[in-house]
């Protein structure tokens, strides 16, 4: 298909159906949650980011799918507050610093914790090993065995992807994974 008929088929859908979705960020904290809302938001990188102090709420518009972006503080502090974000959104995303090992399996006790509650039971779950521009990056494949996804799967759709926010390396996979989730109005 060219790419001016796909752009094409897009404007029309956007003519007759809108979607919205509602999404929460968590993860550790400098996993890259903030960077990766910016990229989303922005299109672009930017090197210096202060750490998010409780939480940032951004809404970005991409083709005819409005996006409402939670990006929760990941100070453990302020974990105790994720599950209140992530109740009724289209999915949670769940950013790990893919360099760090030292931080996984922390990582992996929140994710599992935020995930046995019953009220996000059927939420799907995007789990991004960001960072993959550095070396000894994990793949996505390490991603899901370290963080234990397959334990989680059941009645709610979970993925994983490698992603660098840095060199948009995933982006695209992440932005269509996300869009899938999206409800129409």
């Amino acid at each position: 298909m060219s790419a001016w008929f796909s752009w094409f088929l897009d404007w029309l859908r956007s003519l007759f159906f809108k979607e919205e979705m509602e999404l929460t960020l968590v993860g550790l904290q400098n996993s890259g949650k903030t960077t990766l809302v910016n990229v989303i938001c922005q299109g672009r990188y930017a090197e210096d980011q202060t750490p998010t102090v409780g939480f940032n709420m951004r809404k970005v518009t991409k083709g005819n799918v409005t996006m409402k972006l939670w990006d929760l503080g990941g100070q453990a502090r302020f974990r105790n507050m994720w599950e209140r974000y992530c109740k009724g959104v289209n999915a949670i995303v769940f950013v790990l610093d893919a360099t760090d090992p030292a931080k996984i399996p922390a990582a992996r006790a929140e994710l599992h914790a935020l995930l046995s509650k019953p009220s996000l039971s059927t939420i799907p779950v995007l789990v991004l090993g960001n960072k993959n521009d550095l070396p000894n990056a994990l793949s996505a494949e390490q991603v899901a065995e370290q963080m234990g996804l397959k334990e989680l799967a059941g009645q709610r759709e979970v993925m994983a992807y490698s992603t660098s926010c840095k060199n948009g390396s995933g982006m695209d996979l992440t932005l269509q994974w996300l869009t899938r989730h999206a409800k129409r109005t």
